[in-house]
């Protein structure tokens, strides 16, 4: 890997930037040294999550968000993760378009990434993005999930304060979101909050919510925005700032962090042990023995388990 194009990437060159976010994103085989090369310079950014179901105004307010930090001087990474399109791959740019106090600030770096089918909220390579964007010199990182309700574990394991997006007729919904909220949540936004209905909504969220504090003794709280018109933002983002001198002051952040890095490298032992286990010869295997699976004559365990035991051979 060329040395005067890391360097470009620690001082912001936008190209560059987007460059290793492809290579990233495309498994290029420079990446893995591009990743290498960039990792000491990380670490410094603060990383947000942003989720909830499709249409709550998660892009609305991350867009929002970016502003209000960019009035503050700090440099702003967006990595915006949307569905991705059935005919080619890639993103849909839904999100992006909506993203129009920032989409040509110099010191805002937004990136659509396909979810190519991530069940976690998450494109599988958005970590590595954010990765890009920290080594860059971004003082915030915002990671927009491409809302697929419960399955949201991923933002949470990526970002140091996750923020769960709803609107007023979320109401119905909250009860079976319960237990998946409760763990991924440092606090809620009702978002719309100017549609009838928003004062039962906080009400039924605070129900379930009880005010019982996480695991880590954060006490989740809700807020109300009206994201279009850019109220309620500023409070958000001292929510934020409040969260995260808690974290720093009770010495979470740290751990948290470390956790996210345990949680990539069993990620990456897992990618790289399927990659080598499943070789010419194991499949050939799998595909002479489903004949007898289907056949009733093996069950599927049976294969594992030779599959297993042939691969520790």
């Amino acid at each position: 890997m060329n040395h005067s194009y890391i360097e470009k990437i620690f001082k912001g060159d936008r190209v560059a930037i987007a460059r290793a976010i492809s290579m990233v994103e495309n498994e290029h085989p420079e990446s893995l040294t591009l990743l290498k090369s960039i990792y000491p310079n990380t670490g410094n950014a603060y990383r947000i999550g942003i989720t909830g179901p499709p249409g709550a105004g998660k892009s609305t307010i991350t867009n929002k968000l970016a502003k209000y930090y960019r009035s503050e001087k700090k440099r702003v990474g967006i990595i915006a993760v949307d569905p991705t399109s059935p005919f080619t791959g890639g993103a849909l740019l839904g999100d992006r378009v909506r993203m129009t106090d920032v989409d040509l600030d110099e010191g805002v770096f937004i990136r659509s990434m396909a979810s190519r089918g991530s069940l976690g909220g998450l494109s599988k390579k958005a970590k590595e993005a954010a990765d890009v964007l920290d080594a860059s010199g971004c003082d915030i990182i915002l990671l927009e999930t491409v809302g697929v309700g419960q399955s949201e574990l991923d933002i949470a394991r990526a970002s140091d304060t996750t923020i769960v997006v709803l609107v007023p007729e979320s109401g119905d919904s909250i009860q079976a979101m319960k237990a998946g909220l409760m763990e991924i949540a440092d606090f809620f936004v009702l978002n719309k909050s100017d549609r009838a209905g928003a004062e039962q909504a906080v009400m039924s969220i605070k129900m379930v919510l009880n005010f019982k504090p996480k695991h880590d003794g954060w006490t989740p709280d809700v807020l109300q925005t009206t994201a279009n018109e850019g109220r309620g933002i500023v409070e958000v983002a001292k929510k934020i700032s409040e969260h995260s001198a808690y974290l720093t002051n009770s010495k979470l952040l740290g751990l948290k962090r470390a956790d996210r890095v345990i949680e990539r490298i069993r990620e990456a032992i897992g990618e790289q042990l399927q990659i080598e286990f499943w070789n010419e010869e194991r499949n050939q295997i799998l595909n002479q023995k489903i004949k007898d699976v289907i056949a009733f004559k093996e069950t599927p365990f049976d294969v594992v388990e030779y599959l297993l035991k042939y691969y520790k051979k």
